[in-house]
């Protein structure tokens, strides 16, 4: 088994946490030789944060955490192993891969179980700008976040006279580095940061109660939407809840919100998981370059976003990650693959070891207005809850809430509805995606016209 060099990316000496895990590393490839193992792979990571909560203007809730963990992957010819733990000592260390070695003996061999060779590894490095570390001390960190969450929430309480209650607002920040190497070669470094705030209140009284929350997440404390805008919108959005209505059973189009929206893309990614296609386990199963979306529609990955919540220059296996059409003008051209998979399979991995990164469907440059009076009459949901998606079968099914639409116009709140259709049916129905894009996670889309779904009421 080859040792790994220092990255090649490195034009600065290693920080001395990146020497820390690097070092830790060394010893985790001694331990591998030492077990007889032929290959190996690594992740190394630390993980600190911080979540802050308050209610009616009164600290709630202050969370810190400080994680790390170390997962290791053997081989043994084409058998293979793994194991984990959070106890970098030697003696962990040594357990720990003797357990993975323990587990590959055991095991069938696989000649898919491979690990990525150097050609797939990364050419460049570049600098997504994925790490902002904030300036605070621990203690002006807490007083700055419980001061960011008591004005969030101020401002959402002050918003409208019709808010009667608060669930909170919580404030958020978590920073992390990690160390990927294996025996080819291949080493890798990520450091990121991420913020949230967000509010949840309650509207109405006795039986006229409603609640909803807004938030907002980045990678940069500065960018991150104000207190007082996150607040009013928190209220904004429960209070054109009220009085909300029932409504009989129908099949009529529908518009997801962009905030909910993404979701729908999320399920699109499950089905095109290589696993689940190789098992034949996905409803996407064999229809490679079919037409499973309307011909204006493309979703591709952009991974080199700057700044993004799921950008990284690698995958998890150290494949470097590229920019990928999986629906090309309506035309499905890619599957979502790891090596393992792509073996499966008999294809070439796309870079997606551990997921999609930065996902985003086109839109038609038009506003979520323009959207709702393209739909003219049918219903716009802002809410879904349940679980009642079957990917396997396309099946989905889950409880909504929104508001119904006449005449190019929001008429009136609704609730206590379901959504149900048929997933290849709904993706070749979508009539139009808005420019209002949620950027705030890893999934990017605007809201979202579908024609005709079966809407369950009274």
């Amino acid at each position: 088994m080859s040792n790994s060099a220092l990255p090649s990316h490195s034009d600065n000496p290693l920080t001395d946490r990146e020497q820390t895990l690097y070092d830790i590393s060394e010893r985790v490839f001694e331990f591998t030789r030492k077990a007889n193992c032929s290959a190996a792979e690594l992740l190394i990571s630390q993980v600190s944060g911080a979540e802050y909560s308050v209610r009616n203007g009164e600290p709630e809730t202050i969370e810190r955490n400080q994680d790390k963990g170390l997962e290791i992957r053997v081989f043994i010819g084409d058998k293979t192993g793994s194991a984990s733990t959070t106890d970098f000592s030697d003696a962990a260390i040594e357990s720990t891969v003797k357990a993975a070695a323990s587990i590959a003996g055991v095991t069938e061999g696989d000649a898919c179980q491979k690990l990525a060779p150097p050609e797939l590894n990364p050419r460049a490095f570049p600098d997504l700008e994925l790490h902002h570390p904030h300036r605070y001390s621990a203690e002006e960190l807490s007083q700055f976040a419980l001061e960011q969450a008591i004005i969030c929430e101020a401002a959402a309480l002050n918003a409208d006279s019709r808010i009667s209650n608060t669930e909170g607002a919580s404030f958020s920040a978590h920073e992390g580095i990690s160390l990927a190497r294996n025996s080819n070669g291949f080493t890798g470094f990520s450091r990121g940061t991420r913020y949230g705030l967000s509010c949840s209140v309650i509207a109405g009284q006795t039986d006229n109660m409603q609640r909803d929350y807004w938030y907002d997440s980045k990678r940069k404390l500065e960018t991150l939407d104000s207190p007082v805008l996150i607040g009013e919108q928190a209220a904004k959005r429960t209070c054109q809840r009220l009085n909300a209505r029932k409504i009989t059973t129908c099949r009529a189009p529908v518009i997801l919100d962009a905030s909910i929206a993404p979701g729908l893309l999320g399920h699109l990614m499950s089905a095109l998981a290589g696993n689940a296609i190789y098992k034949k386990a996905s409803f996407l199963a064999g229809k490679m370059d079919d037409i499973i979306f309307p011909e204006h529609i493309n979703i591709v990955q952009h991974p080199h976003l700057k700044q993004g919540m799921g950008s990284a220059v690698y995958d998890a296996e150290g494949v470097a990650t590229r920019q990928q059409h999986y629906i090309d003008q309506g035309r499905l051209v890619n599957y979502v693959l790891g090596l393992y998979s792509a073996c499966k399979l008999g294809m070439q991995t796309t870079g997606n070891a551990g997921g999609v990164r930065n996902l985003s469907i086109s839109h038609d440059n038009i506003s979520r207005t323009d959207l709702i009076k393209r739909m003219h009459s049918g219903l716009l949901v802002t809410e879904l809850m349940g679980f009642g998606v079957n990917t396997v079968t396309g099946d989905y099914s889950r409880g909504a809430a929104g508001f119904w639409v006449e005449n190019g116009e929001i008429q009136y709140p609704v609730h206590e509805i379901t959504l149900s259709g048929q997933l290849s049916v709904m993706y070749k129905g979508i009539n139009g995606v808005a420019n209002d894009t949620n950027l705030k996670g890893n999934i990017h889309s605007g809201s979202i016209l579908i024609n005709q779904m079966t809407i369950g009421g009274s």
